[in-house]
């Protein structure tokens, strides 16, 4: 059994100027840096040179941010909800990658207006479920618009939520993944 603690990749979604998904990320994966179970690495968007289409062939930035989410064992995604939906640039980064994100566990972070971006959430769930994986029933969600620091008792208690539940999916998968291959 591997007692390593659990490769988790944290995207952050938005690559829009002005945006606040880079802070949010930033709170989410200093409280998550305390724990011994997870080690995290943020895959912030702006970083990764990914095209607008799809072409035949993956440019050099596509394998870069591929092969960082063939490298994770699980993954939060930090998102926006822009119009009812999550960003354009986060629907590209995720189509660059297929089998890789196969049967590992998904948790999110959103935010936003007064919906605290689980519009986007809710329509990301048919996405990932869509690429095998298994995504989180809780969530931590912001409301840009009530002004609320990120360091509330409740925020803290999500955040403590989700990645409880993120680590026990993504060690029950290593150990499915490694017992037998993932057909489908």
């Amino acid at each position: 059994m591997n007692d390593s603690p659990l490769r988790v990749a944290v995207i952050i979604g938005s690559t829009r100027e002005g945006r606040v998904g880079d802070a949010v990320g930033k709170w989410f994966t200093g409280r998550a840096d305390g724990r011994d179970d997870l080690v995290t690495e943020v895959l912030d968007l702006i970083d990764f040179d990914l095209p607008a289409g799809l072409p035949e062939q993956p440019t050099p930035g596509m394998k870069r941010f591929t092969a960082r989410i063939d490298d994770a064992e699980a993954y939060i995604v930090v998102t926006p909800e822009y119009n009812r939906s999550f960003p354009a640039s986060l629907k590209q980064a995720i189509d660059c990658a297929y089998d890789e994100w196969r049967v590992k566990p998904v948790g999110f972070v959103s935010y936003g207006y007064r919906s605290q971006g689980l519009y986007a959430v809710e329509q990301l769930r048919s996405v990932f479920t869509e690429l095998h994986t298994v995504t989180m029933r809780d969530t931590v969600a912001f409301n840009l618009l009530d002004g609320t620091p990120f360091d509330t008792d409740g925020q803290g208690q999500a955040v403590t939520t989700l990645l409880d539940e993120l680590v026990w999916w993504g060690l029950a998968l290593r150990e499915a993944r490694a017992a037998r291959p993932y057909v489908c």
